[in-house]
């Protein structure tokens, strides 16, 4: 009989994770860490699912069997040498006939090996409890500042044996504004972004402070889960100040590209009803003379910063000026240190 096991993130710290679903449903999400060693494929799947609805699951089984069968000792062998010394645990969109069938193989040659109850079901719904309601192991430490001031670039400066440091925008894959996308492609679904929240969060030691950066609900395409952005609300807001030709420069430095002009023009196009005409066409001419300095100075006066101010409602714990990232970094110490002395 087949050995079984409820998810827990035990399993995931001890085992080698084998997910045996299809490229795609492993591409939409997968449980972080685990290697996709399919039993179909794409296409193999479709065929099994319309054989299984015209012909019942007798002759879908028979015929699952007649394509996997021959693949079975070259899953054994990928399988078993990614593991390495490590027990496997198997896992399927919902604990089925997929993961029961490698499990079982594996366990017929002599491997520890488990099948994960539930499937993937059960560790989507894992996460998503963790998120509703979001109740964070360690003080949440946001960094907010307008456009250009070098958040992400100090955020990545701070030292991880200090810290524990997420780069919401990172894992996002997107900046989170009308420029974000450039340069990058955000081709990960929510669910795939909320599992990359969940596993960073989770290996959060309790009691060091989460440093990240303040967003807004959404972050391209994606959203933050459950009431995470209410929880990093109420935490410890910390005020970036940079004066404004510095924060030109670093836009500069960073989107300054040529590859990146057809982008910017599109990215431009698309807030030319907030910028109203004449100003969008004075922007849209230093762009296209690719004169950057006036063209971000314009962006930030007349767009980025209107926006901000219009959607802060809140007041923050601490100023820090990026001019400088180690002297940042050296009054953010000071700051966080006496705060959590003072709360215990």
């Amino acid at each position: 009989m087949t050995a079984t096991a409820a998810f827990s993130e035990t399993l995931l710290d001890s085992h080698c994770i084998v997910d045996v679903r299809t490229p795609l449903e492993f591409e939409e999400d997968h449980i972080p860490g685990a290697i996709n060693v399919p039993l179909l494929d794409n296409d193999e799947r479709v065929e099994i699912g319309i054989l299984h609805k015209q012909e019942g699951p007798h002759k879908a089984r028979l015929r699952g069997l007649e394509i996997t069968a021959p693949r079975f000792p070259a899953m054994v062998r990928t399988i078993t040498k990614q593991a390495g010394n490590r027990p496997i645990l198997v896992y399927c969109w919902r604990g089925g006939l997929r993961s029961k069938t490698v499990t079982t193989i594996l366990d017929l040659s002599g491997f520890d090996v488990l099948q994960l109850q539930g499937g993937y079901k059960a560790f989507r719904s894992h996460v998503t409890t963790y998120f509703e309601p979001f109740r964070p192991i360690a003080p949440l430490v946001v960094l907010h500042g307008l456009t250009g001031s070098g958040k992400t670039a100090f955020l990545h400066r701070i030292p991880p044996e200090r810290y524990t440091v997420i780069d919401l925008e990172g894992l996002a894959e997107h900046r989170g504004s009308s420029f974000g996308e450039l340069g990058l492609s955000q081709n990960l679904t929510q669910k795939r972004f909320e599992s990359k929240l969940w596993d960073h969060l989770r290996k959060a030691p309790p009691g060091k402070p989460i440093i990240l950066e303040g967003e807004s609900r959404r972050i391209g395409r994606i959203s933050l889960p459950g009431d995470f952005y209410e929880v990093m609300r109420e935490s410890i807001k910390i005020w970036c100040e940079t004066s404004m030709d510095t924060r030109i420069e670093r836009l500069i430095d960073e989107y300054g590209k040529e590859e990146y002009r057809d982008e910017m023009a599109d990215a431009l196009l698309r807030i030319r009803k907030r910028l109203g005409g004449e100003i969008y066409d004075e922007i849209s001419g230093y762009l296209e003379r690719w004169d950057l300095f006036p063209f971000m100075k314009g962006l930030l006066e007349h767009y980025y910063d209107k926006v901000y101010y219009k959607t802060r409602e809140w007041k923050e714990d601490l100023i820090v000026s990026l001019e400088h990232y180690d002297r940042a970094l050296d009054d953010l110490d000071t700051f966080l240190q006496a705060k959590l002395e003072k709360f215990g």
